[in-house]
């Protein structure tokens, strides 16, 4: 069973989605949770926002698909740039662990240098606040009704990590992480600047290389990496 948590629809993508490609074609029941509503992924100053969301809710649950994912696609609906860390974000992530009960946990690294972006950051460190709280049956007592009990997952993957320790080989994957990533239209103008068909590829290339870099030092062709947390 696994968790995957992002700031904004397509995160997950970007961060791990060869990975949840690889472990779900391996029979592994994979979910996604997604923090802010993504309304401002857009530059358009005149774009409907409410429309956006709708969209970009869409775009996820059929990126989960082109992954082949089989779990939930939820969304806890707060305003894209408006994140914060605080004591909810924490007890309604630490309730959609004790929920699913995830082996493994995947998300932003808080601690990443210079990180700019602040729903970024504060997913990480809710996440990381979450864990410590979903694996305590004195954490959020609340919660512990029908049925649900405290969970400690087996592992935490931070993505993006300033100083990884553990890598997934992505070589058979590369094409479907780029098909998820295809899922999120609303994105090609801001995110991946892709306005035609040529600046598509542009952007496909660059992922292929990034992923190729990231596997290069290991002897891979293509791979994702992580800080992996196991003494949770």
């Amino acid at each position: 069973m696994v968790l995957a948590i992002g700031a904004h629809p397509d995160d997950i993508e970007f961060g791990c989605g060869g990975t949840l490609a690889k472990w779900s074609a391996a029979g592994a029941v994979v979910h996604h949770l997604v923090c802010t509503d993504g309304s401002k992924g857009t530059w358009n100053p005149d774009a409907d926002t409410a429309a956006l969301v709708q969209s970009r809710q869409r775009e996820q649950r059929a990126a989960a698909s082109a992954l082949g994912t089989t779990g939930t696609v939820s969304f806890l609906g707060y305003v894209d740039g408006e994140l914060e860390h605080s004591k909810e974000v924490t007890e309604r992530v630490s309730l959609a662990i004790r929920t699913v009960r995830p082996d493994v946990v995947l998300t932003h690294d808080p601690w990443k240098r210079y990180r700019l972006h602040p729903d970024h950051r504060n997913t990480g460190l809710n996440v990381c606040d979450a864990v410590v709280a979903a694996r305590d049956p004195h954490f959020l007592k609340h919660q512990l009704t029908g049925g649900i009990t405290h969970h400690r997952p087996d592992a935490l993957l931070l993505w993006e990590a300033d100083e990884p320790n553990h890598a997934e080989d992505i070589s058979a994957w590369v094409d479907t992480k780029l098909a998820a990533l295809e899922c999120h239209e609303s994105q090609f103008e801001s995110t991946m600047k892709a306005t035609d068909e040529a600046a598509m590829d542009v952007f496909r290339t660059r992922i292929r290389e990034r992923v190729a870099e990231l596997g290069r030092p290991l002897g891979l062709p293509a791979a994702e990496i992580f800080h992996a947390m196991t003494r949770l």
